[in-house]
């Protein structure tokens, strides 16, 4: 039974990358047909029109949007879509990073009170807070990885906690660029194949290592997670 569970789970691990393959195809072709390319074009003109500000007038609507809790993914692919892969990843990271650290700092000095009024009583924060006194500055790490919690709620959440400051940035700032490397490379790679009417094999190669490397690592996590709670168990039960 055992043997057979893991190789349904090996042949399902197989085909992910043929179906995404697939979509990618399939998503070029439908945004190719809806013109979808020469409104990217257009943009990308404006934002070229900007010269040099262009970058830094992207990265500030960036930090405004993470600051006011609104999604972000609609941006990074924006921004992936406008700067490409390289300077793409580097600027939704630079963004990314410095709108969370400015999220933990207002929760944490600015508008303490006011958050921990709205949060006293949030379910996800209590679970939040119950596992960073667990599990100390290492949850930084597993929740960014981890979907346990919305991006912008953990911005502000850890600004309540023990946690400090230059950890928090650092760990933000490590575990979320794997999934910017994925957003961004990937949103690259069919808008590459919009306007070149092909399908950019060496980002589909880049984008396919970067689904592994998070999927390891989102795996890692929730192994030491549950490693740490199973610890946590047995401390309780021995104390009783």
């Amino acid at each position: 039974m055992a043997s057979e569970a893991f190789t349904d789970k090996k042949q399902k691990s197989l085909w992910r990358p043929i179906i995404f393959i697939i979509f990618l195809v399939a998503a070029i072709i439908l945004l190719r047909f809806w013109g979808v390319g020469e409104k990217l074009s257009d943009l990308r003109a404006w934002i070229s029109g900007l010269g040099s500000w262009g970058p830094l007038v992207f990265v500030v609507i960036y930090i405004i949007a993470v600051i006011l809790a609104l999604p972000g993914s609609a941006i990074t692919i924006a921004g992936a879509a406008l700067f490409g892969s390289v300077w793409g990843v580097v600027l939704v990271s630079i963004a990314s990073t410095i709108g969370a650290s400015i999220g933990f700092l207002i929760s944490r000095y600015l508008a303490r009170d006011f958050i921990v009024h709205k949060f006293s009583q949030n379910e996800k924060f209590k679970k939040l807070d119950q596992l960073t006194k667990e599990h100390g500055a290492i949850i930084v790490a597993i929740t960014r990885l981890v979907p346990l919690f919305p991006f912008n709620f953990l911005n502000y959440g850890f600004g309540l906690t023990g946690v400090r400051f230059w950890t928090y940035v650092f760990w933000s700032w490590l575990c979320m660029l794997p999934g910017t490397v994925l957003y961004v490379v990937g949103t690259d790679a069919i808008v590459s194949g919009l306007s070149e009417g092909k399908i950019p094999w060496p980002l589909v190669v880049v984008l396919l290592i970067a689904m592994i490397v998070l999927t390891f690592l989102v795996r890692l996590a929730r192994k030491k997670l549950s490693g740490r709670e199973d610890v946590a168990s047995v401390d309780h039960d021995k104390s009783k």
